[in-house]
């Protein structure tokens, strides 16, 4: 392996680890949905995973094919922009219908009172809300996983094609493919760390009475990470 194609890999984990941390949509979706649907560690770590692999592969096959096809590369870039715009209106729309529902779900949630006759006609009442272990048997059966992978495949990794495959393609098919590895285990790692990360000191927070809005805030970082992509370019 010749000294281009070292110094490409090392680009390759740079560009993946910097553009993983400034997109707060590598990692905000999963982690605001794992606190509101209390996902365990190991799910939330797995969803992050195959989000991240069809991230960096939907890229990656595009790539291939285009560099096999002999496209242009500004036609490749043109069909990127189209699908990062796809993703963050996904994102958008997705984020904004959860909003709604969690602002239902937690409305719904209000505590309120109910009245108990007894057989000898005396009058009690209790206080109470509706959550509880059938907010579990509900998101175990969620799409939201699947949601977000489609979401993923659809979000390019802008910098990929252009500024690694393109160059390492001109050297060989083991650099093509060194460089490549080298940027979906960086990116796919950072996704992991970060969340994790993220996720371990949300749990130190106490939520007190933000605990039934969880959804409703979920949906706004989701709405709002796609805004970020449309409207910042991030």
């Amino acid at each position: 392996m010749n000294t281009d194609i070292y110094i490409l890999s090392l680009a390759a984990a740079t560009i993946g680890f910097i553009h993983t941390l400034i997109g707060p949509d590598h990692y905000l979706p999963f982690i605001m949905m794992a606190k509101a649907g209390k996902w365990s560690k190991n799910k939330t770590i797995w969803v992050t995973v195959f989000c991240g692999i069809g991230h960096v592969l939907s890229s990656i096959i595009l790539g291939v094919i285009g560099i096999a096809a002999g496209i242009a590369l500004d036609n490749l870039e043109l069909i990127e922009g189209i699908r990062g715009q796809i993703a963050g209106w996904a994102l958008i729309s997705f984020g904004f219908l959860y909003m709604i529902w969690g602002i239902k779900k937690s409305y719904n949630n209000q505590p309120h009172s109910h009245i108990h006759v007894t057989e000898k006609g005396a009058y009690s009442t209790h206080h109470h809300e509706h959550h509880g272990k059938h907010v579990h048997h509900e998101e175990k059966r969620s799409l939201t996983p699947w949601i977000l992978f489609v979401v993923f495949i659809l979000g390019p990794c802008e910098p990929l094609i252009p500024l690694l495959m393109f160059p390492a393609a001109q050297h060989s098919v083991i650099g093509l493919t060194v460089v490549t590895a080298v940027f979906g285990i960086v990116t796919i790692s950072t996704m992991v760390s970060v969340v994790a990360v993220s996720m371990w000191g949300l749990n130190l927070m106490p939520m007190g009475r933000l605990e039934k809005y969880s959804h409703a805030l979920a949906g706004f970082a989701i709405f709002a990470s796609g805004l970020a992509i449309n409207l910042l370019g991030l």
